[in-house]
């Protein structure tokens, strides 16, 4: 045990960007565009400490994991939602532009979508890219992508191979399984115009947010494990139980592409009133309200395959309430 250097000891940045290059291409990554941290929220939250002066706005794209608003906040910027399409919850392109102001700083875009399980199609961030592009002054994508490899047969696109200004931020504790161990980096691709600035730039909002130190322990995990794939048959398991069993009892929801998610329409316009009488039978979907909509509940199958099996009773219960 020891401290490491505050952007992380040498040989962990190294097998991150060699992981990189091997996945993404000889031009993925260096060790020096790394910034290793303690999981995605201090990624992004570094980020924006990087990227934004008090006054500027940061798109997100509802609905959204409600913590980005946080982040936004606390870097003294102003979060702007723009809803995704609403049937396929990909982004909304045309309404972004119309959004896209003096102020705008940057845009986060989280592919494996957290609530939805949407995964961005390499056609529609093209599309966003060539709305950036074409903007009169400098838009960062912030690029949360904690969910990147569970996925169930769909590409996730490598974004800085379409937009150089995009900011990479990763958690291992989505691909490992293991939730609470906080372990991740931030990246500035080399491509990226800014790249000189902000790499310095992260390592000072890093120190300013008191994030000068990942856990050194991980850190060293990730020398032999950087590679290792998520157990994405047993989430794709659980999620054919959740489908199957909630399409059986007449609900309606939108197919996840990738992470651990059902977004499900709930059963009345208040989502939160939906959540209260599920409540009552022990279920605990997440109302849509804090995600940036009204209309839905997230469910979760990141449990195990009985608790999905022996939910359903109380879920048909549920929808019998309405009929």
């Amino acid at each position: 045990h020891g401290y490491t250097p505050a952007n992380g000891m040498a040989p962990a940045r190294e097998a991150v960007a060699a992981s990189l290059r091997r996945r993404f291409g000889d031009d993925a990554a260096t060790a020096d565009d790394l910034y290793l941290t303690c999981g995605a929220a201090a990624s992004i939250s570094i980020s924006l400490h990087a990227l934004v002066n008090a006054g500027d706005e940061v798109i997100v794209i509802a609905p959204y994991f409600p913590e980005y608003r946080v982040w936004i906040e606390t870097s003294g910027a102003s979060c702007v939602e723009v809803m995704a399409d609403a049937a396929s919850f990909q982004i909304d392109v045309d309404a972004v532009a119309a959004a896209i102001g003096p102020r705008t700083k940057a845009i986060i875009v989280n592919s494996p979508n957290n609530p939805v399980g949407s995964v961005y199609a390499r056609e529609n961030l093209a599309a966003l890219a060539s709305v950036l592009e074409a903007a009169d002054h400098p838009i960062y994508l912030i690029a949360d992508e904690p969910y990147r490899e569970i996925v169930y047969g769909v590409e996730v696109p490598w974004i800085p191979a379409l937009y150089a200004r995009t900011i990479v931020c990763y958690s291992y504790s989505k691909s490992l399984s293991l939730p609470g161990e906080r372990i991740g980096w931030v990246l500035v691709p080399t491509a990226c115009p800014e790249h000189d600035e902000l790499v310095p730039a992260i390592a000072g909002a890093g120190r300013k947010l008191g994030f000068v130190c990942a856990p050194a322990l991980f850190q060293r995990l990730l020398i032999d494990c950087v590679d290792v794939p998520s157990d994405v048959e047993t989430y794709a398991r659980n999620r054919a139980a959740l489908t199957e069993g909630l399409a059986s009892a007449g609900y309606e929801f939108i197919e996840p592409q990738g992470a651990f998610y059902l977004w499900v329409r709930a059963l009345e316009e208040d989502a939160e009133a939906f959540f209260l009488r599920a409540r009552a039978h022990e279920l605990l979907p997440v109302p849509s309200n804090s995600f940036g909509c009204g209309g839905w509940v997230r469910v979760g199958y990141c449990v195990s395959y009985e608790t999905i099996v022996g939910s359903m009773p109380a879920w048909a219960a549920l929808a019998a309430e309405y009929r």
